[in-house]
């Protein structure tokens, strides 16, 4: 079973990071109909998009996972469903946590309920390591205990095995992926790595929680996307996939990374007061995988250099989100801190 087998293939959250990336990599791979359903809350931006505006089989909607009605329209004559609608920051969901089991848990039970309905035939719940909670050695596996230590994992996890239940109770073709940290073009600037080089290029320091040595393995957007789509044709229903590619890098030693690409001195990174319950190391076992046929193709060095270059390039497209409701979200709930000096991360 290849892309190419599917009518038509609805993408929730395809305006935000991922998912933008996620239905342009459809089209690419040759899906005939790709239909995107998002909110377009402050993470999910029309801009991602604009690429793909008029092409033909692309289709957008704006609408929330949790409103019933708006999912039966945007699944009608879908036979997939990859679903990355989240809310997806740590630091908010430990301000926030309501919103998150609202759209993690909540809105992705209405999007298994339709799927169940509308005789969907492969569901794919996009998820990340961060269920695992802290792997302080070794590399989770997909059967190790999920042990989420923040609103953010604990309602992912949540909408993990709500979708596997709805496997082992109703049949439906559900596969999990549980992604890395990913990185590239489209993301947010409230996640680590764009935040810093954005920082950096307005003359900021970049923020860095504690010490600093808080690792994680960094996936490059294509990489992931590119493994989405093979266990959407290829996976196996009930089964979960992690996707990691072997990139583990401490916090500080990628904001050094990106001070050296822009030529700046080291004297621009700044520690700033380390987050409640700050998980130290995440590492995921990718080798199922793997043995489908996926390996990740772009090294971090490379990946991360053009990522830099991408914000750059792109200053258009991150300036008006740094400047409007996401600063003015931080300036609200982190006070003097804001989006200039802020500890943010993924």
């Amino acid at each position: 079973m290849e892309i190419t087998c599917f009518r038509r293939i609805l993408v929730t959250g395809g305006a935000g990071f991922i998912g933008s990336n996620f239905a342009r990599c459809l089209l690419e791979l040759g899906a005939c109909e790709v239909v995107v359903l998002d909110k377009l809350t402050y993470a999910g931006n029309l801009a991602n998009l604009a690429d793909l505006a008029g092409q033909p089989g692309f289709r957008f909607i704006h609408g929330d996972i949790a409103d019933p009605a708006v999912v039966a329209e945007a699944m009608d004559g879908c036979d997939a469903v990859v679903n990355f609608a989240a809310e997806t920051h740590v630091d908010r969901s430990l301000l926030e946590p309501a919103a998150f089991i609202q759209t993690n848990v909540h809105g992705t039970y209405v999007l298994l309920e339709t799927a169940l309905r509308a005789g969907v035939e492969r569901f794919v719940q996009v998820s990340t390591d961060e269920v695992y909670g802290e792997v302080l050695t070794g590399r989770s596996r997909e059967s190790d205990p999920l042990r989420p230590r923040n609103p953010y994992s604990a309602s992912k996890a949540s909408g993990d095995l709500l979708a596997l239940a709805y496997y082992a109770s109703y049949g439906l073709p559900v596969m999990v992926t549980r992604g890395a940290n990913t990185y590239g073009p489209y993301q947010h600037p409230e996640k680590f790595i764009p935040l810093s080089v954005t920082n950096l290029l307005e003359g900021r320091p970049i923020p860095v929680y504690g010490d600093g040595r808080q690792e994680r393995d960094w996936l490059h957007v294509r990489d992931h996307c590119r493994a989405i789509a093979l266990v959407l044709a290829r996976g196996e229903p009930g089964q979960v996939y992690n996707v990691g590619a072997g990139n583990h890098r401490p916090n500080l030693e990628v904001a050094r990374a990106i001070v050296r690409l822009l030529e700046l001195p080291e004297e621009m990174i700044q520690h700033v007061t380390d987050r409640p319950g700050h998980d130290r190391r995440y590492a995921v076992d990718a080798s199922k995988i793997e043995a489908l046929g996926w390996a990740p193709e772009i090294p971090f060095e490379a990946g991360l250099a053009e990522t830099v270059r991408w914000y750059e390039t792109n200053r258009d497209w991150w300036i008006p989100l740094k400047s409007g409701q996401f600063a003015d979200y931080y300036r609200r709930n982190y006070g003097s801190r804001a989006v200039l000096s802020g500890g943010a991360e993924t």
